[in-house]
């Protein structure tokens, strides 16, 4: 029996008063997929992403997760089910550490020793520990000591893909992650997304750049004024013809 998507959403609708952002968009994604979503500006990506990452509730339809239905009350509710978005800002902390931004917010503590009441941050078992995430993600990184603001671009995005790791994510959302990065660095952030499929880990991956989607997404499909117009294994299409729907709005 094939087990259920790791997420699906059925019909759904955001409304703003009488605007639809959102209008009835239904799609799956599996462990180990590469979901491209695409459309031009205004097509309701923004609006679609929030609602998986649980920053918007759905005005109607239905979200599922491994089969069941599901109401996600806010961001948390969807890390504890496993839902991690990495926005296009990063969120992370320039003059922290790799380590730190890993565990921001989840710092590890150890006792002192004849002082009980007293906890510190275990910085020797955060490095250890973020060091094991990024070693999963296959990428050339400094020790996990240095400051965050002397990384690369697409560094940077593996940090923040391994502290969505550390809070156990089975699907990332991915909001334009190789905007303004250049020819080296796209290809690692690309790297990165195929590592994340091998590993198990869904993607859904919202992109401008049509030829980025293709080499990484496994189905993609098109918005278009909050309404899917073309729902497509990506091996049936290319980046041209990818480009064509988005701007005719009908399937190729």
């Amino acid at each position: 029996m094939t087990s259920p998507p790791l997420l699906e959403l059925r019909d759904i609708v955001v409304a703003y008063g009488a605007l639809r952002a959102i209008d009835g968009v239904s799609l799956a994604v599996r462990a180990g997929e590469v979901l491209g979503v695409c459309g031009d500006n205004g097509a309701g990506k923004s609006s679609l992403m929030k609602v998986i990452a649980g920053a918007h509730r759905p005005t109607g339809g239905a979200v599922l997760i491994d089969g069941a239905e599901a109401v996600l009350r806010g961001p948390r509710d969807a890390l504890a089910r496993g839902i991690a978005a990495i926005y296009q800002d990063l969120a992370l902390a320039p003059r922290l550490s790799i380590a730190e931004n890993v565990f921001m917010g989840a710092e590890l503590v150890r006792e002192t020793a004849g002082l009980g009441w007293l906890s510190l941050l275990d910085k020797p078992a955060m490095r250890r520990a973020a060091g094991d995430y990024l070693a999963r993600l296959r990428i050339d990184m400094p020790p996990t000591d240095t400051p965050v603001a002397q990384l690369s671009g697409g560094q940077r995005q593996a940090v923040a893909i391994a502290r969505a790791l550390r809070w156990q994510a089975r699907l990332i959302v991915m909001d334009e992650p190789t905007a303004a990065l250049g020819v080296r660095e796209t290809d690692r952030v690309l790297a990165l997304i195929r590592s994340l499929a091998e590993s198990g880990v869904a993607v859904v991956l919202v992109c401008h750049n049509m030829e980025h989607v293709m080499a990484v997404a496994s189905h993609v499909i098109v918005l278009k004024q909050g309404r899917t117009v073309a729902s497509r294994p990506a091996r049936e299409l290319d980046a041209v013809a990818l480009s064509r729907m988005i701007l005719t709005g009908q399937a190729a």
